[in-house]
């Protein structure tokens, strides 16, 4: 039986030797993005991919996800689990996002699924197997980006989801129930962060879907029989904007609000107004303190001209807490593959990712691969350097899972022994389903 380094060169080998096969897996999903929940081709582009490889696995958990395994022959063991995200986003400035829909993947999910696949071949090199412990879980979930609220929410209402992440839903649905631990890699364009590097921690994630009722009249001729929903709506971003001053520093409270329906016709006083947005903050307390400053707000614009306002509010994600354990054994494996000198140390990022609410369940890590260029979210992302944003990112887990599942699992058994997870699978869903609430305040 191979030894642990033997076992890391030949999936490093492997990995290479289908190089040019895991880029093009990336690629592929490039050219057919899909926002969440809609994944539909993806999710059986990737099927087919696991197909290929023997690998078995469940299709339509949460609407599109994927969940197949790997499975050790040297023993029992924990399990492993290795992500990748479906969803793209949707940017109509971009050059190449889809004509009909908008949809591109301009935060690099489609190098997720790159790496996905690339973990699975170079862990199926002869001999790596047999000389592991334990299970590999490879999972293809959807609807990362957060997107596409209202019609999430009507997902919701239907019944055909809980929750307007797939992560969560993941977790709801006891697909992590099986799995110790969990790894993602994110591609980054960001210039200041080193071509591999680990994460630290994350903003996360109070959404609300808030509607504006007022009374429809002629604009023209007898405004004043109507009230103004759009009036309300502009009163209430000020509001907002109002309450900057009063959040600190160091809670990273970030407030984006859109309006997403702002009237049905000129000549007719707006009735029906719609905003969407984002309460992120580094806390689970600062998120429920600024999230009551924002519904303070909307209350008030509502109240300025008479209206009512509907306001809807959905958990979203938790703040993201890096695994420091794992992330000791990617920051080696990092650093034979780009050198010490090239493997970064994260910061606190105010962006939010569902990979929060993993780390909260049990130990995991969500390092960053370099490659891409241009603005994340932004109309000018894409990936430029393949090898690194891809086939260098696919190594750096699959030489951490070897660490973790080889020699009886013995390094997998230690994170586990060392970690204490913040919450319960129960406590957990308690908490989110406890965000949950719809209120209609008029004057």
């Amino acid at each position: 039986m191979a030894g642990r380094e033997e076992m890391k060169a030949l999936v490093g080998k492997e990995i290479d030797s289908h190089a040019d096969e895991i880029i093009g897996v990336a690629r592929a999903v490039w050219a057919t993005p899909e926002p969440g929940f809609r994944e539909e081709r993806t999710s059986r582009y990737i099927s087919q991919k696991l197909r290929d490889l023997g690998i078995p696995h469940r299709g339509g958990i949460a609407l599109t996800g994927i969940k197949g395994y790997l499975s050790g022959e040297a023993g029992p063991g924990p399990t492993v689990a290795v992500l990748g995200e479906l969803d793209s986003l949707i940017v109509p400035g971009h050059p190449e996002a889809d004509p009909r829909t908008g949809a591109v993947h301009a935060c690099g999910h489609h190098g997720q699924l790159g790496m996905l696949i690339g973990v699975a071949l170079g862990l199926q090199a002869r001999g790596v197997l047999k000389g592991l412990c334990g299970r590999v879980a490879l999972m293809a979930v959807p609807a990362e980006e957060y997107i596409e609220i209202e019609w999430r929410d009507e997902l919701r209402r239907q019944g055909k989801v809980q929750f307007l992440g797939g992560k969560p839903e993941f977790i709801r649905l006891g697909e992590f129930d099986d799995v110790d631990m969990a790894m993602m890699t994110h591609v980054t364009s960001e210039s200041a962060e080193n071509p591999l590097t680990m994460s630290h921690t994350s903003n996360g994630i109070v959404a609300k879907r808030i509607q504006f009722l007022g009374r429809a009249a002629h604009a023209g001729s007898a405004p004043w029989a109507g009230i103004n929903a759009l009036n309300a709506a502009m009163i209430a971003l000020q509001a907002i904007h109002s309450q900057r001053e009063t959040f600190k520093d160091q809670d990273t409270i970030r407030v984006h609000p859109i309006i997403t329906q702002g009237g049905t016709a000129v000549n007719s006083v707006p009735a029906d107004v719609r905003m969407e947005t984002f309460v992120r903050g580094r806390t689970t307390q600062a998120i429920a303190d600024a999230d009551a400053k924002v519904d303070r707000c909307l209350r008030a614009g509502a109240m300025a001209v008479g209206g009512k306002v509907r306001i809807v509010t959905l958990p979203g994600y938790m703040p993201m807490v890096t695994n420091p354990h794992m992330a000791d054994l990617w920051r080696q494996n990092a650093a034979t593959l780009v050198g010490e000198e090239n493997v970064g140390e994260g910061r606190h990022r105010t962006a939010s990712t569902d990979m929060g609410d993993v780390m909260h369940i049990m130990p995991a890590i969500h390092p960053f691969s370099g490659g891409a260029v241009g603005n994340h979210h932004g109309a000018d992302f894409y990936i430029k350097d393949w090898d690194l944003a891809v086939i260098k990112g696919a190594k750096a887990m699959a030489l951490t899972v070897v660490d973790l599942l080889a020699e009886g699992a013995a390094k997998a058994l230690d994170v586990k022994a060392r970690s204490a997870p913040s919450m319960t699978k129960e406590q957990y869903l308690a908490f989110m389903q406890g965000i949950f609430k719809e209120k209609v305040y008029e004057e």
